[in-house]
């Protein structure tokens, strides 16, 4: 008689969890930013918030912490100086490159 297994309870993944320095920080958004995806990339500045602590992101970028999650969830047309405050805060940098 064989025995039924149950399956393990899932965790849902965080990529906050990951980003602990500022080498994944920046891996991680440039893997976002090559997606072309507005929702993707508002989402992934969330995570590394997250990561970095919302709270205090906000502190540094002068906004309400409520206005800075309204501001980085999908379907959110934050201004991009509110996208530059973030990323400044986060302690990442926007750069170009030729196509």
């Amino acid at each position: 008689m064989s025995t039924i297994r149950k399956p393990g309870k899932l965790v849902p993944f965080d990529a906050a969890r990951y980003l602990t320095d500022d080498a994944a920080v920046a891996d991680y958004l440039t893997a976002i930013l090559e997606a072309d995806d507005t929702d993707l990339l508002l989402l992934a500045l969330a995570d590394v918030a997250r990561a970095r602590g919302m709270a205090q992101v906000a502190k540094d970028t002068g906004l309400g912490r409520e206005s800075l999650y309204k501001a980085l969830s999908p379907g959110a047309k934050p201004r991009f100086d509110t996208i530059l405050k973030v990323t400044r805060a986060l302690g990442v940098r926007l750069t170009a490159q030729p196509a």
